[in-house]
């Protein structure tokens, strides 16, 4: 009996061990892949999104606490793949502009939302490289 108690701790210890790891690892990953999407952002979105992510009103939507991009994370993945157009309800207001397709790599596309998605008060889990290649198949 006393066994099978120490075995069930024993266990449970690797299990608490593991997810703790598995955790850190994601928030290490979300981070560098942040880093990674700063850069994107800085040479693809900023143009128009501006550096605060603030965009320009009734020209270009925010990204910052953002309601429309973080409905929807199939819509904002796909957004980034082919672009977009028409009208569209940002926080209240109305843009009905024209995104033309960024041409990143799905790595590139889960950086750069990873960033805008958890930047200027969005917050979201991480995008993977495996869900944009999900999304690039559903075209």
């Amino acid at each position: 009996m006393k066994q099978n108690f120490t075995l069930c701790l024993f266990l449970m210890a690797v299990t608490v061990t593991l997810f703790s790891f598995t955790d850190n690892d994601a928030q290490t990953d979300l981070k560098k892949s942040m880093e990674r999407g700063k850069r994107i952002y800085g040479s693809y979105c900023q143009t128009c999104h501006m550096q605060n992510g603030l965009g320009i009103e009734g020209v270009f939507p925010p990204l910052a606490k953002s309601d429309y991009l973080m409905a929807d994370r199939q819509r904002s993945i796909h957004q980034i793949l082919n672009g977009a157009s028409g009208k569209m309800v940002v926080n209240g207001k109305t843009y009905n502009g024209n995104m033309p397709p960024q041409g990143l790599t799905a790595k590139q596309t889960a950086d750069v939302l990873n960033y805008i998605m958890n930047s200027w008060g969005n917050k979201a889990e991480i995008v993977t490289v495996g869900e944009v290649k999900a999304a690039q198949k559903k075209k």
